[in-house]
């Protein structure tokens, strides 16, 4: 959410219709896209439509969104990640929320899958600023099995307009089509019943999950959203926040 910058706003631009369909929105927090506005307005939708908020960070790449990859040490990436937090955590204790996760961005977040020095010193610096936060993840991952090695609280995620490979990874791209949004909840109901997913060479992969993402930037977000809300209420599959779900 809030992946626009000044007066430019990125994909449809629906944040507005978005919000009350989601229980989490990672909010852009200045790096890839976002500023100190839209994060307020952001946070403020948030806490009025009841949606837990994360913060977003992303490689410092306004230009390229965030989804081009950028060579830098871990401890710098790290930096760049806390800074993001912070500003997004003052925004959320101005509006008397408090934040519930964290996900890092694009190729930020599949530079952390897969690099242990990247996921071993951003969890160590969650464990001293904020060791109750969720971080957002795919299990299939580095930073899943360092989160859990560590004991930081871990959410793992369900692409629902991504594609997977058999190692149960997204298939990283930079630009997404516009998805049919009757085949994207079925992806994603059959996930939630029988635990499985239809990979990019057309194999059956099993896989375990607690969030289902959409990007609102990819082509129709909003189309895909509904559709799949849809069927999930159809199919009887309720949809729950985190702090809800850690209650039972």
């Amino acid at each position: 959410m809030g992946e626009g910058f000044g007066p430019w706003t990125i994909g449809d631009g629906v944040d507005e219709q978005l919000m009350p369909l989601v229980s989490s929105a990672n909010i852009a927090t200045g790096f890839h896209a976002g500023d100190p506005n839209i994060m307020r307005k952001m946070v403020l939708l948030a806490r009025d439509n009841g949606v837990g908020i994360g913060a977003h960070p992303g490689f410092r790449d306004l230009v390229g969104f965030g989804r081009r990859h950028i060579n830098a040490p871990a401890d710098e990436l790290v930096n760049d990640m806390v800074y993001q937090l912070g500003a997004l955590r003052e925004f959320a204790r101005l509006a008397g929320m408090n934040l519930q996760h964290i996900k890092p961005h694009g190729a930020l977040y599949m530079h952390a899958a897969r690099d242990e020095a990247l996921s071993v010193a951003l969890v160590t610096a969650l464990q001293i600023i904020e060791p109750k936060l969720y971080l957002f993840c795919m299990e299939a991952s580095v930073t899943y099995r360092v989160a859990r090695e560590l004991g930081q609280p871990v959410v793992r995620e369900f692409y629902a307009d991504r594609e997977y490979d058999m190692s149960g990874s997204i298939v990283f791209t930079r630009r997404v089509g516009a998805l049919d949004p009757d085949t994207v909840a079925r992806k994603v109901v059959r996930a939630c019943e029988e635990g499985m997913v239809r990979t990019v060479d057309g194999q059956d992969l099993a896989i375990d999950f607690d969030s289902v993402c959409i990007h609102s930037d990819t082509p129709g977000a909003l189309a895909l959203v509904r559709a799949t809300r849809s069927l999930l209420a159809e199919k009887n599959i309720r949809v729950a926040g985190i702090a809800e779900l850690a209650l039972t």
